[in-house]
């Protein structure tokens, strides 16, 4: 059967976003610790051992199950092409034999997924491009980092499981996104950093009926408002629908026009959007419970953090904007 998914949103998750596998690597690390030479044996013999446990559900896993949820509403299939709304890989570092536990656990959720990549220790990166991913969500700094630099796709590091997951309604996708440095490019928070507010303000009013350029996000977007498109009850019931996005931004007025043109230029329509002005997201977030809420701000992430799924957006290592910001820390 041939395999199409050319409009198809494929998403690839990080086995430890997708599942709590702390005790496994707490386990590997006491190995290590007590005998580098025997720890990969017993660690071998340990993951065998518990190959039928289930895992329990990572940060995540709610959004995975909501997205996977969304090929239910796919009724036209072709006999001869598989073509998903939604398609997820699970990527590992592990050896596949080592992943039995993984996919034993993928089994006993009923989750969607039929495709893996288990890579023993490789980059992530490469593989990730493999599998033509729109989004990449991982644990690991690292891999995230080095997939941003090649500009592979969007990608963002999971923070720790927020205390009130198991509360988020997985009939409903929700995902909000913040503006600059996420769905727009980082050029207009560049200027905020560099000469303050009141020159951004004016910058976006004097650009106010000219797109913002693509950020890492806008790509992602697009193909998620595209897939919303197709789906039942666009429009008529909102608060039902099977998609809601939301647009959680700092931005204010006289630069929140030039935010929604942007959007209209792209072809895309957000549910809702909160022009804070500097206010804290967390209020928002809480009330909006997204499945994630994606931001390249630590300092938002980090207020988010206990009542929603939040991830970070990494800067690609070249961004002016990074280095603007490391330069503005205070000394240690």
């Amino acid at each position: 059967m041939a395999v199409d998914f050319s409009k198809t949103l494929i998403v690839a998750i990080s086995a430890t976003a997708l599942f709590d596998l702390s005790d496994n690597e707490q386990k590997l690390a006491e190995l290590i610790a007590k005998d580098p030479k025997t720890a990969a044996r017993k660690y071998q013999k340990y993951q065998q051992d518990r190959e039928q446990v289930l895992l329990k559900k990572g940060s995540g896993y709610p959004l995975i199950e909501a997205l996977l949820k969304l090929n239910q509403y796919q009724t036209n299939h072709h006999n001869d092409i598989e073509s998903p709304y939604v398609e997820v890989v699970v990527v590992s570092k592990s050896t596949p034999d080592l992943g039995i536990q993984i996919l034993n656990s993928i089994q006993s959720y009923g989750l969607g997924i039929t495709r893996s990549a288990f890579i023993s220790g490789d980059a992530v990166a490469p593989y990730v491009a493999d599998f033509k991913v729109d989004l990449f969500l991982t644990t690991n700094h690292e891999d995230a980092q080095q997939v941003v630099d090649a500009k592979v796709c969007a990608c963002a590091v999971l923070d720790v499981i927020p205390v009130q997951m198991d509360r988020l309604d997985t009939n409903q996708l929700r995902i909000a996104f913040d503006g600059d440095a996420v769905l727009f490019d980082d050029s207009s928070e560049l200027i905020f950093q560099e000469q303050g507010l009141l020159a951004f303000h004016e910058h976006e009013h004097k650009m106010a009926n000219l797109p913002i350029d693509k950020g890492p996000y806008a790509d992602f977007l697009i193909k998620l408002s595209q897939l919303q498109a197709k789906l039942p009850n666009q429009s008529t019931d909102a608060p039902h629908n099977p998609i809601r996005i939301a647009l959680v931004t700092a931005r204010n007025a006289p630069a929140d026009l030039r935010a929604i043109k942007t959007l209209r230029a792209w072809g895309v329509t957000v549910d809702v959007a909160f022009f804070l002005g500097g206010l804290d997201k967390n209020h928002v977030l809480t009330t909006f419970a997204p499945h994630i809420f994606f931001d390249d701000s630590i300092k938002h992430i980090s207020a988010a953090r206990d009542s929603v799924p939040s991830a970070l957006v990494p800067y690609h290592s070249a961004s002016p904007l990074l280095s603007t910001l490391k330069s503005k820390k205070p000394s240690s």
